[in-house]
Formats: C-alpha cells, structure tokens, sequence
C-alpha cells in the first residue's frame, strides 16, 4: 500500500519522516523519491544492510539505524531530533525473514526453530517451546495466535519434548498438524502457531504499544502517523491508541476504518491481502 501511505505522508523538501520498520527499504525509497528526508529503524541487521545499499543515492537525506522501534525516543534523542513531520509502522515479519527458511519464521521447509528479527538476542523459539510450562505455552498459542486448539497443542508439545527436543520448523508444523481434526484446512495448522510464537520471541505487541504512544508526541503539528498491520491483534492496538489520542484532542483521525489493499495489489502480492492501513493527524491548531 505505498501509494496510499504516500498519500497520507505527503513526503516533500524540508519534512523528516520516521521509518520505525525500515526493512530493505521499499517505503524508505518512495518516501525520500519525493524530497523528503528519512530516518529509518530496523531490528534486522540483515535488511538494514539491504536498505544501505538502496538507499545510498540520497546521501545525507537518509539515516539508518539499526535499533527497536521501542526505543525510538532515545534512539532520536542521540540524533537531537526532538520532532518529525511523519512516521511510519509496517508490522509483522518481512519477505526478506520469510524467504530465508534458516531464519526459522516458516515450516515450509526444514529449518531451526529460531524467529529472532534481531539475531543478538539470546530468546529463540526453540528455547519457548522447550523450556516453558504447558499453562504459559496455551496462554501465548491463544493470546498471540488466537489458536483455537492452544490447550491441546501446548500438551502435544509437552509430550513430545518430554521424549526429545523439538528443534526445527518442519517438526513443529508436523506435530501442531496432529492436533487439528482431519480434514481440509482454509490456512495450514501451524500458521496461528508460528504467528505466536513470532510474536513473543520478539516481544512485538509491547514494543508495536510503547513505540506508536512515542510517535504521537513526537509528531510536529501537521505530523501524520501512518499504521501498516497484518492481523487483527496488531490493528486492535493501532485503533485503539490512536482513538484514545484523538479523544483527548492530540489526534485527528485520517481512517475511520482501516484501508485494505486494492485488488490489482493482492493479485501482485498476495501476502498484501490481510493488510489494514490506519492514519491520523496532529491538528496544526491545538484545541483550546
């Protein structure tokens, strides 16, 4: 959806715009394509690396840095930036980590139970499923992945490292598989699995919160916040903080709704199709 975030943006001469999840740098480019400058974060030094290279053209317009969107604020302080005219959130795992099955993000190949965005963390994926109780592992299957089945995987999963370890992406998906009823499936079993463990291996709800609530006072009147989702726990959190500042009138509200792809861009990239699009405003005028 870079057209519409564009759209909203309004990227020009003379704005700095905040890239919270820069990734390789495809928003990053259309952004600073329209003369604005960019300051982009990532937790993967991997894609941070791509993004240097695609972005080197804009020479000083550009700053890339590699660090979590949750400490923004500091991150910003160092660069005695106190403001930005706009910010940008595009949630969720990257083509980049779903096409490289040793990053552990996918079970359609066989691959070590990893999903760390950032690999200087110690916490795997492998370590979660091994080491905690069956009660916190239903409780992150259900909160994280909204399973259906989050009780019996957990005490699947139990079972099974009580013999050995689970170690890989394959042998997950294959055990998680065994838990669903026979039949055919509209998404594979292990999807809501591997979403939740992605999700607390990294920690993202807590870091997607405290990151967005930064944002919001850092916006400069006239500053435009812009929230990319890809399932409804992430959206739930950009809806209701961004309603909650625009009750209390720091906020004006761009989206009623949340925005979806259009047709043509699902067809280009079907991995498009669960994206939800929200947007607010800072008011140039603060309410009396």
């Amino acid at each position: 959806m870079v057209a519409e975030v564009l759209e909203f943006l309004s990227p020009r001469p003379g704005k700095l715009i905040l890239d919270a999840t820069c990734g390789t740098g495809g928003h990053a480019e259309a952004i600073l394509s329209h003369g604005a400058s960019l300051i982009g974060l990532d937790r993967d030094p991997e894609a941070l690396e791509i993004a240097r290279e695609r972005l080197a053209k804009f020479g000083d317009r550009v700053r890339l840095l590699h660090a979590n969107f949750r400490d923004l604020r500091a991150v910003l302080a160092e660069l005695s930036v106190t403001g930005v005219d706009g910010a940008l959130f595009d949630l969720g795992v990257s083509s980049l980590q779903l096409n490289r099955p040793d990053r552990g993000f996918t079970f359609r190949e066989e691959a070590p139970l990893d999903m760390r965005m950032d690999p200087s963390q110690s916490l795997t994926a492998a370590e979660l499923v091994n080491r905690l109780p069956e009660g916190e592992l239903a409780r992150i299957l259900w909160e994280y992945g909204e399973e259906r089945y989050a009780r019996r995987i957990a005490r699947a999963i139990v079972r099974a490292r009580d013999k050995a370890p689970i170690r890989s992406t394959a042998e997950l998906a294959r055990l998680v598989a065994r838990c669903y009823p026979p039949g055919r499936h509209r998404i594979h079993p292990a999807t809501r699995t591997f979403q939740a463990l992605r999700i607390a291996v990294n920690d993202e709800l807590t870091a997607f919160r405290e990151g967005l609530l930064q944002v919001i006072e850092l916006l400069r009147p006239g500053g435009v916040v812009c929230v990319l989702s890809f399932h409804s726990l992430e959206d739930r959190i950009a809806k209701h903080i961004l309603r909650e500042a625009a009750a209390r009138g720091r906020l004006e509200l761009l989206t009623r709704k949340p925005l979806r792809p259009k047709p043509e861009e699902v067809t280009k990239n079907p991995r498009a199709r669960s994206a939800k699009l929200r947007a607010a405003l800072v008011p140039e005028v603060a309410p009396t």
